[in-house]
């Protein structure tokens, strides 16, 4: 099992080729389900998640093949080709599920193009319940039957799938995603109303429009479907991962380096840029992307996570690192799960000052973080951990690194060519 080791304390100054976004290529991914024709996906991330996704659709009789290998400059510059001419298996099996939550988004288009599916409840970071609940529920309104055994969902559709009106009791990203996916091939028109806004759920919408699906409402509360009777191949590029621009611009701003994003889209990152400004960082937009920089001291900031376009809570733990290093105080409060301050206990081990009430953390600057081992408890937390040791005195080995493959392609590359004294250990 890989660790990365790093010896802290050098500002980071240099470009970060921004990827493809984890969150869209999955959803993107899972939509080849949906025709016969082929489709093309450019701009994609070369992470642990992408290969776990294409193994889950070869299950299904996807026919895959990848171009193009990650550049010099950290560009993917990868594209993939999903053919599923016909579905040959419409089990999820629990050994691939297990891995990884998003495998829940084959669901809606297995059961749209054939009846039928059974899909094993998913797995993935332990960062709380995040139940499938609300899938089955949309689902159900568009005329799906399901069964619980053995743990599986089994969910049928003999006489196909039915327009409606769903109305989402709680805005969820995967259910918004699974059942506007779904639609596409019901029969009539269907409204789903509260669906949640990420940009993820936007490129998703404009990669099916291309496959020949009707939207309407994208970017707001509501999505309106007309359903059709097949789609057709089409050719979408990935949006930029948002997640990842944060991740790396608060690296900028916890070392009080100077970095240049190129590939950012600042639009989606706009909540996130307003709190690195009022801590004190100067953000610049610039005709490549977005330039982070800071030269003074940093100042606490309070941020409560929602979603988009709110603060995300994916960049929840790393911001958590960037407030442990300012002068004075800030409140973080997490309103999306229940358990992600796992990262505390391990930012704690080098010297972080935060204390948990309830569903917030109070973070207390201090002056020097330290380097120490430490254990990543799931993706953006061990994000957290690589920010903390890039601004920590001394070495941080960070174990279970495997966490952070699933999100971030090259992260100790791409940190490497802007000073970071960082490198991956084989154990």
């Amino acid at each position: 099992m890989d660790k990365i080791r790093i010896r802290g304390g050098k500002p980071l100054s240099g470009t970060v080729q921004i990827s493809g976004a984890k969150n869209a290529a999955l959803p993107l991914m899972a939509a080849c389900l949906l025709t016969e024709e082929a489709l093309v996906l450019t701009n994609l991330p070369h992470l642990a998640d992408i290969s776990t996704m294409a193994n889950l659709l070869s299950q299904h009789g996807a026919n895959i093949s990848m171009a193009g290998e990650a550049g010099d400059n950290g560009h993917a510059g990868r594209s993939i080709n999903l053919h599923a001419p016909r579905i040959t298996d419409t089990t999820a099996p629990y050994e691939l599920v297990r891995r990884m939550r998003a495998s829940i988004l084959v669901l809606g288009p297995l059961l749209a193009r054939t009846g039928e599916a059974r899909v094993s409840l998913p797995g993935g970071c332990a960062i709380g319940a995040r139940p499938v609940d609300l899938h089955i529920k949309g689902l159900t309104q568009l005329g799906a039957e399901f069964e619980m055994a053995e743990g599986y969902i089994g969910a049928t559709a003999p006489n196909g799938l039915k327009g409606a009106h769903i109305v989402f009791p709680m805005v969820s990203v995967g259910a918004t995603e699974n059942l506007l996916m779904a639609a596409c091939l019901a029969e009539g028109e269907t409204t789903l109303s509260n669906v949640a806004r990420e940009p993820e759920i936007g490129d998703l919408a404009e990669c099916l429009i291309a496959m020949g699906a009707e939207i309407s409402g994208i970017g707001t509360d509501t999505l309106v479907v007309q359903g059709k009777k097949s789609l057709h191949s089409a050719e979408h590029a990935v949006v930029s991962d948002r997640i990842e621009t944060g991740t790396y611009a608060m690296a900028a701003a916890l070392t009080g380096g100077d970095i240049e994003l190129t590939g950012a889209r600042v639009e989606l990152v706009e909540a996130v840029l307003d709190k690195l400004r009022e801590a004190g960082v100067d953000v610049d937009v610039t005709d490549k992307g977005i330039r982070v920089k800071r030269e003074g001291a940093l100042r606490g900031v309070d941020v409560m996570t929602e979603p988009f376009p709110g603060f995300p809570t994916d960049l929840q733990a790393q911001m958590t690192a960037l407030m442990s290093m300012a002068d004075g105080a800030a409140m973080i409060t997490e309103s999306i799960f229940e358990n992600r301050f796992m990262h505390i206990p391990e930012l704690a081990r080098m010297g972080a000052n935060v204390t948990v009430h309830g569903a917030s953390s109070l973070v207390r600057g201090v002056d020097t973080l330290v380097g120490a081992p430490v254990m990543a408890t799931d993706l953006r937390a061990s994000a957290s951990l690589v920010l903390a040791g890039l601004a920590a005195k001394g070495e941080t080995m960070i174990s279970r690194v495997y966490h952070i493959d699933r999100g971030y392609e090259r992260i100790e590359e791409k940190l490497a060519a802007c000073g970071a004294d960082i490198e991956r250990l084989d154990e």
